[in-house]
């Protein structure tokens, strides 16, 4: 049994903690470095010059410039997420009204029966179904 190896022996399971302890340490830098550079770009507040400072502090020197960044800059990131989550899920909203053609407003009980109307001339609704739906509009 001179060449056999052992491989429980040659790498322990503390080996084996510490090693995954490292790569999600390692993961969870790349997704913060992310974050920061993501954060530099979204930030209205910040010119030009600015944002090209922060991102090559950030790049050139990341474990300090990530650190100096979320010290001097981290209070206000997450009202920034908010706020783009915002203007995104309006912008959704926005887009939802013009397709769908209601611009926000209710439709009235004329627009839903004409609606209706067409949805059983094309055969989707059954007679029993387009009544039921009428007699719910109109009461």
């Amino acid at each position: 049994m001179e060449g056999s190896t052992y491989l429980a022996y040659d790498y322990p399971l503390l080996g084996a903690f510490w090693t995954t302890m490292w790569i999600f340490l390692w993961v969870l830098w790349i997704f913060l470095l992310f974050r920061v550079v993501t954060d530099i770009f979204r930030d209205d507040a910040l010119g030009g010059w600015g944002k090209t400072g922060w991102l090559v502090f950030v790049l050139v020197l990341p474990f300090l410039g990530v650190f100096v960044y979320l010290l001097a800059r981290g209070r206000n990131m997450g009202a920034r997420e908010v706020q783009h989550a915002r203007a995104r899920q309006a912008e959704v909203d926005a887009y939802i009204r013009r397709t769908a053609g209601t611009a926000g407003r209710p439709l009235s009980e004329a627009e839903e029966l004409a609606k209706l109307s067409e949805i059983r001339s094309r055969g989707d609704l059954s007679e029993e179904e387009f009544r039921r739906a009428k007699e719910r509009i109109l009461h």
